[in-house]
């Protein structure tokens, strides 16, 4: 599960590798070149915006702390350095963060995507 979500962060295609899953920023592709899948059936819907804002503030809450009381900087040149910052930070990881959202809906079965990964077998089911 782990390679599909990669593969869905770097913009693959999370069942086969083979293409590219976006066609523009945002926007995935109707159907996998390479392997045919369906791609317009995922539903990322606002889930991808939610994680790219709160890695964000996340990831800059101990800088603007580190900035207001350990350099003393004033609100305006605080948020002169934070405000851009977090605009690149939560622009760039919007992509990846979709991509790992549907590759994720893929590999889980959900909404109309078909579960193409076998089901673990029970220790009493499995043949001698």
């Amino acid at each position: 599960m782990t390679e599909t979500a990669m593969r869905g962060v770097r913009g693959r295609c999370p069942r086969c590798n083979g293409a590219e899953l976006f066609r523009k920023w945002l926007k995935p592709v109707d159907h996998c070149r390479a392997c045919g899948q369906d791609w317009s059936l995922h539903t990322a819907d606002d889930f991808p915006p939610y994680i790219s804002i709160f890695v964000t503030g996340h990831l800059l809450a101990p800088l603007m702390i580190m900035l207001v009381l350990d350099f003393g900087l004033s609100t305006l040149a605080t948020a002169a350095i934070l405000i851009p910052l977090a605009s690149v930070l939560m622009l760039g990881m919007l992509q990846p963060a979709k991509g790992a959202v549907i590759a994720y809906q893929w590999w889980l079965g959900l909404g109309e995507f078909e579960q193409e990964r076998p089901l673990p077998v029970a220790d009493s089911q499995k043949l001698p």
